[in-house]
C-alpha cells in the first residue's frame, strides 16, 4: 500500500470511528508505529486531523473544517469521476444551482458548452469563471463570504432563494450518513444549503466516499431530500445498500 493510499484509508477510519490509535492502526495495517506516526503527521499539515496523546481525531470531530484549498487538493480522481457522473444530470436547457465546494466547482468548469441554462452560485469565484461562457446566464447570490469555504451566506444569500424555482440543485456537504442526512460545520451555511433545496425540483448530492459516516454539527436535510447522491467507488457495497434502503438511489462512479 502506498502512502497516500494508507492515510486516506487512515482518514477513513478516523471519520468512522471518531478517532484512531496509533498501536492499533500499525497492526492493522501490517507497519510499524513510526510509519502511522509519520502518516498522521502529513495529515496533520493537511489540516484533516488533530493529533492527540496515542493517535488523532478528524478535525470535524473537533468543530474544525479544512480550507476551501486543502481540500480541493484531496481525491481529486474520484471528484473528477464523480462529476462526469452528475453531467448526465445537467438538463439540456432550464436553471440549475451549483454550490459551493471543490467537487461542485469541478462540475461547473466541465459544463457542457451546448447547454442554455441560468446557473446560480453562491461563490464569488464560481461567478467569475461562469461569466465568460456565451451559453449561461449566471445569478450570483450575494451575503456575507466565508472565507474557510469562500461561499455567501446570510440573509442576502437566502433571500433570493426563497424566491426561486430551479431544475436540479448540485449540493456538496461535509457530511453525509443514513442516522443524521445532511451536515456541515456551519450554521451559516447549512442555512443556504437548506434554502437551496428549497428551490429545486430534483437535488443531486456530489461528495465522496470520505463524507459518508461523518456527522458535523449543523443539519441541512434529511435523505428523503435528496434524489440521487453521486459518490466513487470507495463507498463500499454494503454502505451503499443501507443508503438505498434508506431510499436514496446511489451511483458510484
Amino acid at each position: 500500500m502506498y502512502a497516500e493510499e494508507r492515510q486516506q484509508a487512515i482518514l477513513h477510519k478516523a471519520r468512522l470511528d471518531g478517532r484512531v490509535d496509533v498501536v492499533v492502526l500499525a497492526e492493522d495495517l501490517t507497519v510499524t508505529t513510526e510509519t502511522i506516526r509519520r502518516d498522521l503527521t502529513a495529515l496533520e499539515r493537511a489540516g484533516l486531523v488533530r493529533r492527540v496523546h496515542g493517535g488523532a481525531i478528524p478535525v470535524e470531530r473537533l468543530g474544525f473544517e479544512p480550507a476551501l484549498a486543502v481540500r480541493d487538493q484531496s481525491m481529486t480522481a474520484e471528484k473528477e469521476r464523480i462529476v462526469k457522473a452528475a453531467l448526465a444530470e445537467v438538463p439540456q436547457e432550464g436553471a440549475i444551482i451549483i454550490d459551493a465546494g471543490t467537487t461542485t466547482g469541478r462540475l461547473a468548469s466541465a459544463l457542457p458548452a451546448d447547454r442554455e441554462l441560468t446557473v446560480v452560485v453562491n461563490a464569488p469565484a464560481l461567478a467569475a469563471q461562469l461569466v465568460a461562457r456565451p451559453n449561461l446566464t449566471v445569478l450570483m447570490l450575494g451575503g456575507r463570504i466565508r472565507g474557510r469555504t469562500l461561499a455567501a451566506v446570510d440573509e442576502w444569500a437566502l433571500a433570493p432563494l426563497s424566491q426561486l424555482c430551479v431544475d436540479v440543485a448540485f449540493l456538496a456537504t461535509n457530511g453525509v450518513s443514513v442516522a443524521r442526512g445532511l451536515t456541515t460545520p456551519d450554521l451559516a451555511e447549512a442555512a443556504v444549503k437548506r434554502a437551496m433545496i428549497g428551490a429545486a425540483r430534483r437535488t443531486v448530492l456530489l461528495a465522496d466516499h470520505t463524507k459518508v459516516g461523518n456527522d458535523c454539527m449543523a443539519r441541512f436535510g434529511g435523505l428523503d431530500d435528496v434524489d440521487l447522491f453521486l459518490t466513487d467507488s470507495g463507498l463500499d457495497e454494503e454502505t451503499a445498500a443501507d443508503f438505498g434502503a434508506a431510499g436514496v438511489r446511489v451511483v458510484r462512479a
